[in-house]
């Protein structure tokens, strides 16, 4: 098949969702020709190979971060792609379109699809829904939700990626049809190997480890608050912090007022081997986020065999099993956060059951599953059918 993937974000752009469009697009590329069309930035090539697949980037306006994107270049996106989308088509004769994230995305590939009758395959990922801690979250909008329900009508396949996300579209937006769920998927990794002076961590005591972009949906500030109370309680745990973001400048503030600056790390953003590194030589994976679409670090954390405490608001119940593979809290609640931390931090036999299971239970997330499970939405979507909702 001769694929075209869409999505604003593409690393070095962006989160999670961009790195699994990378992930996937590799795959896909092993059987199929790829071409993938994203957001350019300064210093980035705007056409380039990586792995038997294409990557076409596209200025848009006012772009000024890797790790967050401006309201004005969300809205300048769809009019961007529209236009190299069309000139892509026209050259490629496509099979199929398979776009990520409703917005902004989505209008890009619903427009695309009806000019070229293409079949397009929506997949959306939680923020692009639904976003609690946003002012601007499309949930919230007359103009967003008429925008959101229009790209998942007009799909020829819709996908969300958890239940909770399949939930919060069938509230808020009403889809006339079936929403399938495929999860993210992650490429298969192992822990490395590292000595803890290595990385300038302290050879003693605990470290809690989390990763993401430091924003307000993300709950950094429950983590460092609950940081505060475990040392308070005279246990020695530390806490590092990969990513970036625009809340760093705020948890460093409240890191200094509660007097734990000297004990949390800002790593800023860590990429590959060095992350795999600090993960490996962290003894619990925390993900304290107010809503979490699906949280791809979790793979991660779970393939480096860490134990997990995560908030159970989100995707993140499609992965964890409270008591199974991982603790799950009320987001928000710092207290609950440290006891819980606590529990694994006074048991050694539980933290290895806990890894044990992870190990385990990761291997469905493999990429090459994922992918698979994407084809054969593929081959389906090219069938003039559509499944309506019941």
């Amino acid at each position: 098949m001769n694929i075209l993937i869409i999505n604003y974000e593409f690393p070095p752009l962006g989160g999670g969702g961009g790195v699994f469009t990378r992930d996937l697009a590799r795959e896909l590329a092993k059987k199929h020709n790829v071409d993938v069309l994203t957001t350019h930035f300064k210093g980035l090539k705007r056409k380039e190979e990586i792995d038997n697949f294409t990557v076409y980037r596209i200025p848009v306006l006012r772009r000024t971060s890797l790790y967050t994107a401006t309201m004005v270049s969300l809205l300048s996106f769809p009019f961007c792609g529209t236009i190299k989308g069309a000139f892509l088509c026209m050259r490629k004769k496509y099979d199929i379109i398979h776009t990520h994230f409703a917005v902004p995305t989505g209008p890009v590939g619903l427009v695309l699809s009806r000019i070229f009758k293409t079949p397009n395959v929506v997949s959306f990922y939680g923020g692009d829904i639904y976003d609690p801690s946003k002012r601007f979250s499309p949930h919230r909008s007359a103009v967003f939700r008429w925008a959101v329900r229009t790209v998942i009508n007009n799909a020829t396949r819709a996908v969300s990626l958890s239940g909770s996300t399949k939930e919060y579209a069938d509230k808020f937006y009403r889809p006339s049809r079936d929403i399938a769920i495929i999860p993210l998927g992650i490429v298969e990794t192992r822990p490395v190997s590292v000595r803890r002076e290595e990385l300038s961590m302290k050879k003693d005591g605990f470290f809690i480890v989390s990763v993401g972009r430091l924003i307000k949906r993300k709950g950094y500030d429950i983590l460092i608050r609950a940081l505060g109370m475990i040392r308070g309680k005279g246990y020695d745990v530390r806490l590092l912090l990969m990513g970036e973001g625009p809340e760093r400048h705020a948890l460093e503030k409240l890191s200094a007022d509660l007097e734990v600056s000297e004990y949390v790390s800002f790593l800023g953003a860590v990429f590959g081997e060095k992350k795999l590194q600090y993960l490996s030589a962290s003894d619990i994976y925390v993900l304290p986020s107010l809503y979490e679409p699906f949280g791809i670090v979790l793979l991660e954390a779970m393939f480096c065999n860490l134990p997990i405490v995560a908030t159970n608001e989100g995707g993140q119940k499609d992965i964890i099993r409270d008591g199974r593979n991982g603790i799950l809290v009320e987001p928000g609640d710092a207290q609950a956060m440290a006891e819980s931390i606590i529990v694994l931090l006074k048991d050694a036999n539980l933290r290895q059951a806990i890894a044990s299971h992870n190990a385990e239970d990761v291997k469905k997330f493999n990429i090459s599953v994922i992918a698979e499970r994407y084809e054969e939405i593929f081959l389906k979507s090219r069938k003039p059918t559509v499944i309506k909702r019941r």
